[in-house]
């Protein structure tokens, strides 16, 4: 196949972005870059087995996890424009064993609908993405839950009970497991014969990669999981078919109106912009749109980007969770667009000497939200609920969380930092001095009736059980203030961290905690009893 020097180019800037991973023994990622509907790179770096010395090639299957949203929202808009779903329906009409509660299917859609993620329910009773689970456990989990998060609408918050829960109402509604619904009304009409969802973790998936944990520093191993997966990330798929659903944007064959329904914006309410719209993200590279998402599980990322205004799509899908595919298919896009008159002038980086000075941790007890901000690896980095982000240099001063999964600006005045949270809320954050040990009144045992949680807290830790798990590691409590804790749960993958704010009655006795992680805020603890 011939290729332009300007394809050949771009394709050996990528081999240099990627050649780490060509390295023997290395697990990587596959690349491709497709532009008005020509493919000029699609190359594999690594091996997608260790074990077995199987190179990476575009034939390669990954689990793309978060990715798999937006197809479990084509299956349900398609199912919405035969009048056999409602997006304006809550969705305990189609789950009638879900709670009551004033959230829509098309918020849900959206991740503005305020339902928590079942992931994190669970975290909080002790269950992680290591321990075996079956799928209807987390039904249960989504059933057991009468918590909001906010108002439905009112703000965005990613949560993968959305999409869950979306899922089984394609398969209420059509009486038909998912992943046939999706093979026969999406995968088949477009001719993506490598992508299938695989809900259970021992199906059998030819040419499927392994997902690898650590960098060629440390060494490498194996990344474990046992959660089945659904609608919200069931997914596998190789580079090559995520580029035929790109072209479907562009030349819509399963239904003309589908790809502008998946970006179509509707406002939070009050009138602000809310950057997910269904099952996609929103964003901008250099002053152009940009529409994708990203996806991520333990040894396995991936990131879908489509740049709609230059018929551009750049895919990265990795099988090493240290690997960042949002950075590099961004940088790659920069890279395949230079000298475009519409790209706008990349912006100065941030310097140490920018954020040396409001180095530390901070905190609003009101929210409530605590981070800890950084110059890490040559970058200005928040550490939030355990994990780490990226700032980038933004208008007018402030530095923003280079992802959109979550909402995260902040800017230095005077002594504190004003941090916007999105949904216009800009909250004033002070700097945390020596922490604090934790309030010795806090001890007792406390239940949340929507998790199913018991947590019993000593002095400086607490055994945690749950509807799935009882005993484990225990987990590690920081005194904040003189109202909150900070609660590190233990992971081989990733280790949360999640607020609790003590409730006090009016003779100031401990009678509640409401604990808050990076998708759950304000979820009350009852106490049960004292120490």
């Amino acid at each position: 196949m011939s290729k332009s020097i300007t394809s050949l180019a771009l394709e050996r800037r990528i081999d240099v972005l990627f050649a780490r991973y060509a390295k023997p023994g290395s697990p990587g990622a596959v690349v491709a870059v497709m532009r008005a509907g020509q493919i000029e790179v699609c190359k594999g770096y690594g091996l997608a087995s260790i074990e077995l010395g199987v190179p990476i090639t575009p034939k390669t299957r990954f689990r793309i996890a978060s990715v798999s949203k937006q197809f479990t929202v084509t299956a349900a808009l398609m199912l919405a424009e035969e009048g056999k779903l409602d997006l304006s329906d809550p969705p305990h009409k189609y789950l009638p064993e879900l709670k009551p509660l004033p959230v829509t299917i098309d918020q849900m859609m959206r991740n503005s609908s305020g339902l928590p993620d079942f992931l994190e329910l669970l975290r909080l009773g002790g269950h992680g993405l290591d321990k075996p689970a079956r799928a209807v456990e987390f039904l249960h989990a989504a059933a057991r839950n009468g918590h909001l998060n906010f108002e439905p609408g009112s703000r965005f918050l990613y949560s993968n009970t959305n999409f869950l829960l979306l899922g089984l109402i394609v398969e209420r509604v059509t009486k038909q497991k998912l992943g046939d619904v999706l093979a026969e009304r999406i995968f088949k009409p477009l001719g993506m014969t490598d992508t299938m969802l695989a809900a259970e973790i021992d199906t059998v998936i030819p040419n499927l990669a392994t997902g690898y944990l650590g960098d060629d520093t440390q060494g490498f191993r194996r990344a474990a999981h046992a959660y089945p997966q659904g609608g919200e990330g069931g997914l596998t798929s190789t580079v090559e078919d995520l580029l035929v659903w790109s072209r479907h944007f562009d030349e819509p064959i399963l239904g003309k109106t589908i790809p502008t329904q998946l970006v179509t914006a509707e406002p939070l309410t009050g009138g602000h912009d809310n950057r997910y719209r269904r099952g996609v993200g929103v964003g901008e590279l250099r002053g152009m749109e940009t529409a994708g998402h990203g996806g991520l599980w333990p040894g396995f990322r991936t990131e879908f980007l489509r740049v709609p205004a230059a018929g551009l799509t750049v895919v990265v899908i990795a099988n090493l969770g240290t690997i960042d595919p949002w950075r590099l298919a961004h940088r790659i896009a920069a890279d395949a667009l230079e000298g475009d008159e519409r790209m706008k002038p990349a912006p100065e980086p941030i310097t140490p000497a920018e954020i040396e000075p409001i180095a530390g941790t901070w905190f609003n007890a009101e929210e409530p939200s605590l981070f800890d901000l950084a110059w890490k690896n040559g970058e200005a980095t928040v550490t939030q609920n355990g994990l780490p982000f990226a700032l980038g240099r933004r208008a007018d001063g402030w530095f923003g969380a280079e992802r959109g999964s979550f909402e995260f600006m902040l800017r230095p005045d005077k002594d504190r930092l004003n941090v916007d949270l999105g949904a216009g809320r800009v909250l004033p954050f002070r700097k945390v001095g020596e922490r604090q040990a934790a309030p010795p009144e806090i001890v007792g045992t406390y239940a949340s009736a929507d998790s199913g949680a018991v947590w019993k807290i000593e002095r400086d830790t607490f055994a945690v059980s749950g509807p799935l798990v009882g005993g484990g590691a225990a987990w590690k409590v920081d005194g904040v203030d003189a109202d909150t804790i900070e609660v590190t749960s233990p992971g081989g993958w990733i280790q949360a961290t999640q607020l609790a704010h003590l409730v006090r009655d009016d003779d100031g006795t401990v009678a509640a905690l409401e604990v808050s992680t990076g998708r759950i805020k304000k979820m009350r603890f009852e106490r049960r009893s004292r120490a």
